[in-house]
């Protein structure tokens, strides 16, 4: 139980509540100027504990940007790659706005003012990272015990609006191919759906020729200039079948390469560098990194990324019958609700034809009355 303790000081009588904390350390709070305000905290302390809700003065004075680091450093379950915009929303955005505030300072008002300032400047995937940053450490201030509730939670944040995709036609894709200095690459990020870090990390042994399969099980992404390899987004490996007309090109690409040698190497046998998209000069389009948007330009098609290709592979699997749950393995989407939610727009014949097997089924119950009453069957 807490305790109230009178002492002197120059102003005059003081009062010290001393008590537990529910982790039994003894600590104290004093300052009180009469008895009665000490044993109302003295009371609210033990209440609280009771409750649950017991609150350390102290651990709650700790500031954001002293629990920032920490947090920062407890991602290890995230890729380097999906690490690095987090430290700088963090340094960016989080740190300045909120380096020095103690936890117990923030108020729901001003984060959601932040979000709203930072949604003038800044577009929403930028604002929702960091927003995402601040709430994630106000969340283990929560768990640890040094605040009651979170106040970022609830703060309104601005709609993401997703840039509609770029679907080629199969012409377009082989005119692309025929232009580009990577063909064979081409033609397995278009038909295969890959993304580029699976698509350059892929060695000779991932080729299954007999089965028509690449094996993906690593991926490698260049974070800050170097290449971070590791697993697959979806941290699984999957195996992914390819046309095949695509037999013979895999196999010359395969051809004086050891097992474990890349099966689409760059410079110098090394992870091929993702090629910046842009418009070009004459001079620029010699340049190493500039072979996509080259072919792009050769070719008369859209601006497009690497990746974009990965929606042609999705909607080229549609079109030939695939189910969503093998689009879903294809891609290595880890759901296949999240794949719906991106390729929602190429499963709308299959609504059609939902529309379609319920009119035949009316139509096909009522002939059957009718032709029944005509006929004396069914009164």
């Amino acid at each position: 139980m807490a305790t109230v303790e009178a002492y002197e000081t120059k102003a005059g009588r003081r009062y010290r509540v001393r008590y537990r904390t529910p982790e039994r350390r003894s600590t104290d709070k004093r300052g009180f100027r009469t008895k009665r305000d000490a044993e109302a905290f003295a009371a609210t302390v033990e209440v609280s504990k009771l409750r649950g809700e017991f609150i350390d003065a102290a651990a709650s004075r700790a500031t954001v940007g002293g629990l920032g680091p920490a947090w920062l450093g407890r991602q290890s379950h995230l890729k380097p790659s999906a690490l690095r915009p987090v430290k700088s929303a963090w340094k960016v955005h989080v740190e300045p706005r909120w380096g020095d505030v103690a936890v117990s300072d923030v108020r729901r008002t001003a984060v959601q003012q932040w979000v709203a300032d930072m949604s003038f400047e800044r577009g929403a995937t930028t604002v929702i990272r960091a927003y995402g940053v601040l709430a994630s450490i106000l969340d283990d201030a929560v768990a640890d015990r040094r605040m009651l509730q979170n106040p970022a939670r609830g703060v309104k944040l601005p709609r993401r609006h997703r840039k509609p995709h770029v679907y080629l036609s199969h012409s377009q894709v082989h005119a692309l191919a025929k232009a580009s200095a990577n063909p064979t690459l081409v033609l397995v990020l278009a038909y295969c759906g890959l993304r580029w870090g699976e698509a350059v990390g892929l060695r000779v042994q991932d080729l299954d020729a007999l089965r028509r399969r690449l094996i993906v099980e690593q991926n490698a992404v260049e974070v800050g200039g170097i290449f971070e390899v590791g697993t697959p987004k979806s941290h699984h490996r999957r195996s992914v079948p390819f046309p095949r007309f695509l037999s013979e090109p895999l196999a010359a690409a395969c051809e004086g390469k050891g097992r474990s040698e890349l099966l689409f190497p760059g410079h110098h046998g090394q992870f091929l560098r993702q090629p910046r998209v842009r418009a070009l000069g004459e001079a620029e389009k010699r340049a190493r990194d500039s072979w996509f948007s080259s072919a792009l330009q050769d070719a008369g098609l859209p601006r497009i990324t690497p990746h974009d290709l990965r929606h042609t592979a999705a909607s080229f699997a549609v079109s030939a019958g695939a189910n969503v749950k093998a689009v879903q393995r294809m891609l290595g989407h880890s759901s296949a609700a999240m794949t719906l939610d991106v390729y929602a727009e190429l499963f709308d014949d299959d609504l059609n034809a939902v529309a379609d097997r319920l009119d035949e089924a009316v139509s096909a119950q009522i002939v059957g009355k009718t032709w029944a009453n005509a006929t004396g069957l069914e009164k």
